[in-house]
């Protein structure tokens, strides 16, 4: 599983700028006033092929008495919870404050790996002006600039070699005849419930004891002779003293469950419609190329016009994953969760379907024939042949010429055509184009 590292800090840091920094990306809103980051934002990042998860937090005052700011906290504690190293951010120019002390209080107790790191110290990299930090008692300062991406290799090396992590170029050996399913959805929606009524026990109460709310919870299972490892992405509520008011839905768990999936369940309420959670869950394990089936819980506790509003919502708020299967269902009563094991299988056969280069070209060649793509301007884009450059999701690889011009409906019309043929339900497909160099480029 990736690695995951917090960004922890009192407000206005620099923390937000740090992750858009780490990320490559500019999801985290910058602006130059206190409090602006208030829940906690969840990135992908890279450093050289170790790939992590950034958790970027609002400003942490740990004993303020304003409600927003207490709600803060308690969203930066969350973050510390499922982190596996904190990097803890401090003014480089503001130096020391009483809060910066609470806070190194506060990580030096919970003993999580900690890289203390003082922000917007451009000019001052050569550490002198940062003595006063290591009063904090959290060892060497990491001099940083985020705004400028100054030293941003010798903190993720710090961070990351906190941790023991395997190679990412290491060859890791799976049995391909179990298919590790992922159960996702928010809280309360019925995972467990789901789970234990596959089962036929109350096997994931066993796991509610004292821990990490990042504990995995793999459960194996077999049905109709096929082997499963079916993963509970709820979280884990800690019991600990240190938190006290942990939620209990892990974002990380959920993200790193997915990750590690061959297939997702994707479990909606019926009674709540859809949400941005389920939107931004479905969109993640879509960006992950994962293979998707769609079940609504407790269909059977809403009427017939709720039933035909969330068959709506679910068409216009999920429109990205059509290719995924829909079932309706009630984990409580077990109404329905037959055809869902049928999706499963048919989603996982179709993620790893090998399709052979005369195949895909003959329909290639087809679908030209039937409808060429557009011209744009001068050039009409040429598509000569296709080959399978991927499975997991599969991937089809089109050369020919000018296909820079292929536009995306273009695109969707080979991929309908592609899994009508090798009947592909429930995985995304993903169709790369690749344009033959002209070889007269560079002549007169």
């Amino acid at each position: 599983m990736k690695p995951v590292l917090a960004l922890v800090g009192r407000p206005n840091v620099g923390k937000s700028t740090l992750f858009n920094r780490l990320t490559k990306t500019r999801d985290a809103i910058v602006a130059d006033f206190v409090g602006l980051t208030r829940d906690r934002h969840y990135g992908n990042a890279k450093h050289g092929k170790q790939e992590f998860i950034v958790i970027d937090t609002g400003g942490f005052e740990p004993d303020s008495s304003d409600g927003m700011y207490q709600e803060m906290a308690k969203q930066t504690r969350q973050a510390v919870a499922e982190a596996d190293v904190v990097v803890f951010v401090v003014d480089g120019r503001a130096g020391v404050s009483a809060q910066d002390h609470e806070i190194a209080k506060l990580l030096r107790r919970l003993g999580k790996p900690t890289v203390l790191t003082a922000n917007k110290a451009e000019g001052m990299l050569d550490g002198t002006k940062l003595v006063e930090f290591f009063e904090l008692g959290l060892g060497q300062v990491l001099a940083v600039s985020a705004a400028h991406g100054q030293g941003m290799r010798d903190l993720l090396d710090a961070a990351l070699g906190l941790l023991n992590l395997p190679d990412p170029e290491a060859e890791v050996v799976t049995d391909n005849s179990v298919i590790k399913l992922a159960v996702a959805g928010r809280p309360n929606v019925g995972k467990s419930t789901l789970i234990n009524t596959w089962l036929g026990e109350e096997r994931l109460v066993a796991f509610d004891q004292p821990g990490t709310t990042r504990d995995a919870i793999t459960v194996p299972f077999e049905r109709g002779g096929q082997r499963f490892e079916l993963i509970d992405t709820a979280g884990l509520r800690r019991k600990g003293k240190v938190f006290e008011a942990i939620e209990k839905f892990s974002v990380v768990k959920t993200l790193q469950a997915i990750e590690s999936a061959n297939v997702v369940l994707l479990l909606l309420d019926a009674t709540q419609g859809v949400t941005d959670q389920d939107a931004h869950i479905a969109g993640y394990a879509l960006e992950s190329g994962r293979a998707m089936v769609l079940a609504v819980n407790k269909w059977d506790a809403v009427d017939s016009y709720q039933r035909e509003q969330l068959q709506r919502s679910i068409e216009s708020r999920l429109p990205f994953l059509k290719f995924a299967n829909l079932h309706m269902i009630s984990a409580k009563k077990r109404q329905g969760l037959g055809p869902v094991w049928a999706s499963i299988v048919q989603a996982h056969k179709s993620a790893n379907c090998k399709m052979t280069t005369p195949v895909l070209t003959r329909l290639l060649l087809e679908a030209v024939q039937f409808q060429a793509p557009k011209k744009s301007g001068m050039y009409r884009p040429k598509l000569r042949y296709a080959h399978q450059g991927g499975m997991n999701p599969p991937i089809v690889v089109v050369h020919g010429n000018s296909l820079e011009h292929v536009t995306e409906a273009y695109k969707r019309f080979l991929e309908g055509r592609i899994r009508k043929e090798f009947d592909l339900s429930g995985t995304p497909m993903r169709i790369e184009l690749k344009t033959s160099a002209n070889p007269y480029a560079d002549k007169d």
